[in-house]
């Protein structure tokens, strides 16, 4: 707000790592709505940081994100960046389709079509926005998993370098820098120290919770955590325009559910209702069902195996059993329930892994501490780690024996396991990140198989003939 004394202000309004959410959506646009109006909408910004669709939810895969998209435009977003989520997990031309609707623009200046060397055309390295008289330059950038977005036709630059350039492009121009940063806190906080010029970070991509802004180096670093549990709220002002804004406010709002936005809640219930028909086609009739076991082997994990080292080609997979969610039923599967037994956007990869290493982690599959253990994030949508599950080899074993001597003999392909010998093994990206079986990360000559998840290959694997009577063959010999 501007008054004669040249006084003014600025709300903030920010989300971030909401991973598709629907539940909390409603509410967030509500408190946003709620916040619009006191302070005056000519006055507000609304920034998302990324993240915001998540294919583990039933809305977002049955509309490849036109429902994150068409809650976005309802709840009156002024600039959102993109998440890992958003950039690797819906194919590039889906992304193009979708944003083509989108009604603000979408900021990233470190992802370049490899083609071009230019942003896919519905990306902006930066935007200029008045509110109430400020001009505002707002800078997006997002983690940089460069072998994964090589595989899209993308290059993804080192962010910390390519938003110093465009401050340095943007700092005479405006009144105010905003970043839209979904890198995580440690490089945020870096950015601040480094980078002269950054008034604001708007954080996410770690989840980080800051109840009140980080003021480093005259730079307020701000996150509002994940899931939409918060819309996080900052206040700048200054009292004339010779001077550079200062932090008034800054906190989270708490999300409940008390307060609906009508016709956001209206816009998610349609969603649902078109993605439920969607995801009800049947890809698949069995005849048996297959039961899942986290601490021990079993048929359901085995059919993962088995679709992974087909796919890859490899001479022996290894995944976790803790990727599905439950069993899967004998009679019609249908696209709905796989991806609600295997909602985790996690691809395949193969590797080049030591039968040393090899062996590590799978003397860790035979411990409750590894089979049991929680995992979070890394594109990881289920509970527990589970034991893994493998094709192409067998394993006897000694469940009674001390840990890390339970195994007694492996073979390869008929082969017994050399532990100085290189493999070729099918596997999961999440385990090229050191989560879970962290020997599994030791791997030479990555590739990436994108853009397919691991349920593509279920739903592969469930059609071919004599696979569901091979995933009743044992491999662990107890």
């Amino acid at each position: 707000m501007q008054a004669e004394s040249g006084r003014q202000k600025l709300t903030i309004l920010h989300t971030n790592d909401i991973h598709s959410h629907f539940e909390t959506m409603s509410s967030v646009a509500a408190i946003i709505s709620r916040e619009k109006e006191a302070a005056g909408q000519e006055h507000v910004l609304v920034l998302d940081v990324g993240d915001h669709m998540d294919r583990a939810a039933a809305e977002t895969e049955g509309t490849m994100g036109q429902a994150n998209v068409d809650v976005l435009n309802l709840t009156g977003y002024d600039a959102i960046t993109i998440g890992n989520n958003e950039g690797l997990t819906i194919p590039p031309e889906t992304l193009g389709t979708i944003y083509a609707g989108l009604q603000c623009p979408v900021v990233c200046c470190n992802i370049l079509e490899t083609g071009t060397g230019t942003p896919p055309p519905w990306m902006k390295p930066y935007i200029l926005l008045e509110k109430g008289g400020i001009t505002i330059g707002i800078i997006g950038a997002t983690a940089a998993f460069s072998g994964f977005y090589q595989l899209l036709g993308w290059d993804a630059l080192e962010p910390e370098q390519a938003i110093a350039e465009q401050v340095r492009e943007l700092r005479d121009k405006t009144d105010l820098i905003i970043v839209l940063s979904h890198l995580g806190l440690t490089i945020d906080k870096r950015l601040a120290e480094n980078v002269d010029g950054i008034d604001v970070i708007l954080g996410g991509h770690t989840h980080h919770v800051l109840e009140e802004p980080l003021i480093i180096e005259r730079t307020a670093v701000c996150a509002a955590g994940k899931f939409g549990a918060y819309v996080g709220k900052i206040v700048l002002e200054r009292k004339t325009r010779s001077e550079p804004f200062g932090c008034k406010e800054g906190r989270l709002l708490s999300v409940t559910h008390e307060l609906l936005e009508p016709e956001v809640e209206h816009a998610i219930i349609r969603h649902r209702q078109r993605a439920e028909e969607t995801l009800s086609e049947t890809i698949a009739v069995t005849a048996r069902d297959l039961p899942i076991h986290y601490e021990r082997e079993s048929p359901f994990a085995n059919l993962l195996a088995q679709a992974v080292r087909r796919h890859t080609g490899a001479q022996l997979s290894v995944v976790n059993s803790g990727q599905l969610l439950g069993p899967l039923p004998g009679g019609e599967i249908s696209t709905g329930m796989l991806h609600a037994l295997c909602p985790s956007p996690i691809n395949p990869c193969i590797i080049k892994l030591s039968g040393s290493d090899l062996v590590q982690a799978l003397e860790e599959s035979l411990l409750e501490e590894f089979s049991g253990k929680k995992i979070f994030g890394f594109g990881f949508r289920g509970y527990i780690l589970g034991a893994l599950a493998v094709d192409g080899m067998e394993i006897r074993y000694d469940a009674s024996a001390e840990p890390y001597r339970k195994i007694s003999k492996i073979t390869v392909q008929g082969e017994p396991l050399d532990r100085s010998r290189e493999y070729t093994v099918g596997t999961l990206d999440m385990f090229t990140f050191k989560v879970g079986y962290e020997t599994l990360s030791h791997g030479q000559d990555t590739v990436y198989m994108l853009p397919e998840f691991i349920r593509d290959l279920l739903r592969d694997e469930l059609s071919r003939p004599g696979a569901l009577e091979q995933t009743l063959i044992p491999r662990w010999l107890d």
